[in-house]
């Protein structure tokens, strides 16, 4: 495959290459809710390695449909099995979730910009999730456990309208099997099943013990609630260029070409997805166009 530098600007390195997706098989699929549901992809020619960084993204294709940019979910130290957590909310995603296993599809990538995790190294690390958001921040938990020693104290804290939209369910039981890593998952809405917390993910901030001189906090969600995540974490004394948040505002491209995703001097797809909430804070609060 035809992969963009991680390092370089992407701008000078588009060709054509960069637009003609190589065709992946479909493995597996598994439902996570409803509306949401995980593929499991194999390149067509039998290339068993797709590197990437977590944090990043592919254009998923469908011959016929067209494409739609989709974060790479899976584990970085298993780069011969590419996931991408897909919920349905167009054309593209409803196509892709009408394909059966053995089918093929389009895949352009990896691109955009890393959580910073290994900078946040010998660090206590939040994560904060939102729905669907807990799938961008998967390979950070993944590098975590493969690399627990290096960090200290970690808090995961995940979010979801009601209990049928919690995705991962049986990642998140082992998760919270573990005594090295502290798990709060709430809900807004409770059934009558539902015996965990209720309320919105920014009241379990508050209960999250880490260190505000000493830690990185990495959020994903619906954009308002990255930025009250992101106010509740300075309220406790996390400065904001210790926080990170992910965007996904009208990536069309996937290569800052065309520039359908550009607010405010921004590129999204090139500069981010993923930006220091310190820099976007004033883009947060403005609704998309």
């Amino acid at each position: 495959m035809t992969h963009l530098s991680n390092n370089k600007p992407v701008d000078t390195q588009i060709t054509n290459a960069a637009f003609i997706p190589e065709m992946f098989v479909i493995k597996k699929i598994r439902k996570e809710t409803e509306d949401t549901f995980t593929i499991e992809l194999a390149a067509e020619n039998g290339e068993t390695s797709f590197e990437f960084l977590p944090g990043q993204f592919n254009m998923l294709y469908v011959h016929g449909c067209g494409e739609v940019p989709i974060s790479i979910c899976g584990d970085p130290n298993r780069p011969n099995k590419l996931f991408h957590t897909i919920r349905m909310v167009g054309d593209v995603t409803r196509a892709i979730r009408r394909l059966k296993v053995g089918d093929m599809l389009g895949v352009r990538g990896p691109y955009g910009k890393e959580w910073p995790i290994e900078k946040a190294e010998g660090k206590d690390i939040v994560i904060v999730a939102g729905g669907i958001g807990l799938a961008p921040l998967r390979p950070v938990v993944y590098h975590i456990l493969n690399n627990r020693e290096k960090y200290k104290r970690i808090s995961i804290l995940y979010g979801t309208r009601m209990p049928s939209d919690i995705i991962f369910n049986k990642e998140l039981e082992s998760l919270r099997g573990r005594f090295d890593i502290d798990l709060y998952v709430t809900v807004d809405r409770a059934d009558q099943k539902w015996m965990g917390n209720v309320g919105v993910v920014t009241t379990l901030i508050k209960n999250s013990n880490f260190d505000p001189e000493n830690t990185t906090a990495f959020l994903c969600g619906p954009e308002i609630m990255m930025r009250y995540t992101a106010i509740a974490c300075q309220q406790q004394g996390l400065a904001p260029e210790n926080i990170f948040v992910s965007l996904e505002r009208n990536m069309k491209c996937g290569v800052g070409l065309c520039g359908h995703c550009q607010y405010t001097g921004k590129i999204i797809c090139k500069d981010g997805p993923v930006f220091n909430y310190d820099t976007v804070k004033d883009l947060i609060k403005k609704r998309e166009i």
